[in-house]
């Protein structure tokens, strides 16, 4: 969608449903090889290069619901000034972490392993669909997932009956 229309498309969303703090959802990763990192994701989810950002030592990466920034820290520099550890490319676990929706989640996951990708559990299937928990080079974990049926409509509680 370019700009212009975005733009559009964004007034006539607010005309219709009112305005929200958030407008978009924008992902980083850091990484300690950008060009690696290129790869990787351009090669095991097929994400395409939007721009480069040079300055900012980033590359954007479209073609997901969600731009993704991919940004070059050297490891083990702060990642903010309070912070009490550096940045750790050895695989660790976050809270946080970003599930892509595949069509073909074998296909996907031979896709990414093909990339350097690492495959950290066997394949589980649930009433939604099926999941294939992952670690890209950076140690960051990520998730494909493949919906089935109605994906998770299938375990969602109607608004405001949650158990």
């Amino acid at each position: 969608m370019s700009s212009r229309h975005y733009r559009c498309w964004r007034i006539c969303w607010c005309a219709i449903f009112g305005s929200h703090i958030v407008t978009e959802l924008l992902a980083n990763i850091d990484v300690d090889d950008l060009e690696a990192a290129v790869e990787f994701y351009t090669r095991a989810l097929e994400l395409e290069v939007g721009r480069r950002l040079e300055e900012f030592a980033a590359v954007e990466l479209v073609g997901a619901g969600s731009r993704i920034y991919l940004l070059e820290r050297e490891a083990a520099t702060s990642p903010n000034a309070g912070s009490q550890t550096g940045r750790n490319y050895q695989r660790h676990w976050t809270p946080v972490h970003l599930d892509f929706v595949v069509e073909d989640l074998d296909a996907a996951v031979e896709r990414a392993q093909a990339a350097g990708a690492s495959l950290e559990t066997k394949t589980e299937a649930q009433v939604w669909g099926r999941l294939a928990v992952m670690a890209d080079p950076f140690g960051h974990g990520f998730c494909l997932l493949q919906f089935i049926g109605r994906g998770y409509d299938e375990i969602a509680e109607p608004s405001g009956k949650a158990k």
